[in-house]
């Protein structure tokens, strides 16, 4: 589980991950900023899925399994 946090601003609302820098977002209202959170977060983690994909494992035997959380 992870922990959204919203800031009311004058324009509406800010909103982070608290446990993920970098994941933020903004809305007009609170669901608004929810919801552009939640896509924030999945663009998030499509991309550095992407990116460790490309990286080749030089080290020691690794095991890649899903993880849900």
């Amino acid at each position: 589980m992870l922990t959204a946090i919203y800031k009311k601003v004058h324009s509406g609302y800010v909103a982070w991950v608290e446990e993920i820098p970098g994941v933020n977002t903004q809305g007009h209202t609170k669901a608004e900023a929810r919801e552009n959170l939640e896509d924030a977060l999945k663009e998030f983690i499509a991309a550095r899925r992407m990116l460790t994909k490309r990286e080749k494992v030089t080290q020691g035997n690794l095991v890649r399994e899903r993880l849900l959380v």
